[in-house]
């Protein structure tokens, strides 16, 4: 508009001035030559004003056409090569919002959290998983700094030192006795004192060697107590004059140990095996009939011989023996994992107790399997735990009954292995319950020849 205002003052100058000079001069054709002139600067200066126009135009609207009727042609030209520069830098802007787009769905995609950081160590940006792992809000917490609002002396020490050549490992603000949450950070400098925050949740890491520590010092300590045993009873052997009596007494208790370590190495084999092997298809059918029937055996047999021959045995009630059912899963998991329920049933219960299996079908489809016993029961703090290894509620019971510790953890791989889940109900001086839900899916009724047999 100044350059407008001016052009047209300076018309105005030159127009008075020509009508001076034809005045002066009596000049007609200089009149008509100063006329021409003075309009055709008033066109330029009108087609300059529509340009112009257009050009602030453009600014807001690029796809604005140029007004080609009223300019001339190196206007005209110069229009059209501003909106093809126009039109060649809309597309390179799109095509970069597009890579940054897909960059931020990339990053936003990553199992792991990013943040980015500024000169200040300020918050410009961070994808969904740094936000769980650090209960940010990235429209309340964009731009703040990151140590006001995470404050463990650890990072804090760390972005003060611009110590960033090991990793740190501290928990989430976000983490509860319930749900801990540990994260694993790396702070990577680039450009001109920014920095990139790389969280990792490593919570089922720490638990896994928690429980790998606790997997090894259990099984030494499982097996040290027998080899102490018979290292004891060896150097007995060995030094003491030991009547036939006094040997086969220690024999026996060396068997005894002997016999428990056994039992303990081939149960670590069998979670080994379960822990490394495919899990059962549904290619393979058990009948229901003839593992209950299997159990049945085992179990009165069982209950015959800890009761011995004066002491009555246990009353052992079955219940849905001859269902029509069959399971798809592997039949010597299944044995093992019903029978290991049914075992402990009988050795934990007195004798002369109730020990009732039964098969019983759901209005769902699902199947139970539940195996309910008279014994002294369990105390609810121990519930929760029960399948855990090597847990025992009273060690030295468990041990004197041959008990490794092991075996509801076996019946929790196997029933796992088959989509099946485990129920504990238990109170002290009312018994035990251990139930087994079977999914409907992993049960057809039983063929006609399966049952026959």
């Amino acid at each position: 508009m100044p350059s407008l205002f001016f052009r047209l003052i300076f018309l105005l100058i030159l127009f008075a001035a020509s009508v001076v000079l034809v005045w002066q001069t009596g000049s007609i054709e200089l009149g008509i030559t100063l006329g021409l002139a003075v309009g055709a600067l008033v066109a330029d200066t009108w087609r300059s004003q529509i340009f112009s126009g257009w050009l602030h135009r453009i600014q807001d609207h690029p796809d604005t056409p140029p007004p080609s009727r009223w300019l001339d042609n190196d206007r005209q030209e110069n229009a059209e090569r501003i909106q093809r520069l126009l039109r060649k830098q809309r597309r390179e802007t799109e095509e970069a919002e597009n890579r940054l787009h897909k960059l931020q769905s990339a990053l936003q995609a990553s199992p792991n959290g990013l943040i980015i950081l500024d000169e200040q160590e300020c918050i410009e940006w961070c994808n969904r998983m740094a936000c769980e792992h650090f209960g940010l809000d990235i429209r309340r917490d964009i731009s703040q700094r990151i140590t006001h609002l995470l404050r463990d002396p650890v990072l804090v020490n760390s972005l003060a030192s611009r110590d960033f050549e090991e990793a740190i490992i501290l928990g989430s603000p976000i983490s509860t006795p319930s749900r801990p949450l540990r994260l694993e950070i790396w702070l990577l400098p680039y450009g001109q004192g920014r920095l990139l925050m790389l969280s990792r949740d490593i919570t089922a890491i720490e638990q896994a060697e928690a429980m790998r520590r606790d997997f090894i010092a259990n099984v030494s300590h499982e097996i040290r107590t027998p080899l102490t045993v018979l290292a004891g009873f060896v150097e007995t052997l060995q030094t003491l004059p030991l009547d036939e009596a006094q040997r086969a007494g220690i024999l026996h208790r060396m068997a005894q140990q002997a016999e428990r370590m056994k039992n303990l190495v081939a149960d670590l084999l069998v979670l080994s095996r379960l822990e490394g092997s495919a899990a059962p298809g549904m290619n393979e059918w058990t009948p229901v009939r003839a593992l209950l029937e299997r159990i049945g055996i085992d179990a009165r047999a069982l209950s015959a011989h800890l009761a011995g021959q004066e002491t009555p045995g246990h009353e052992l009630i079955f219940e849905g023996i001859d269902a029509s059912a069959e399971i798809a899963g592997s039949a010597s998991e299944l044995q093992s994992a019903f029978f290991n329920l049914v075992n402990n049933a009988i050795r934990y219960t007195p004798p002369g107790g109730i020990v009732t299996v039964r098969w019983q079908a759901e209005a769902n489809g699902d199947a139970r399997f539940s195996v309910r016993d008279s014994g002294p029961g369990i105390a609810p703090e121990h519930l929760p735990r029960l399948t855990e290894r090597f847990y025992r509620v009273d060690s030295d019971r468990s041990r004197a009954s041959g008990g490794t510790g092991l075996g509801l953890s076996i019946v929790k791989h196997v029933l796992q292995r088959h989509d099946a889940k485990l129920e504990i109900e238990s109170a002290p001086s009312q018994g035990s319950c251990f139930s087994v839900t079977i999914p409907a899916a992993r049960l057809r009724p039983a063929r006609t020849d399966a049952t026959d047999d």
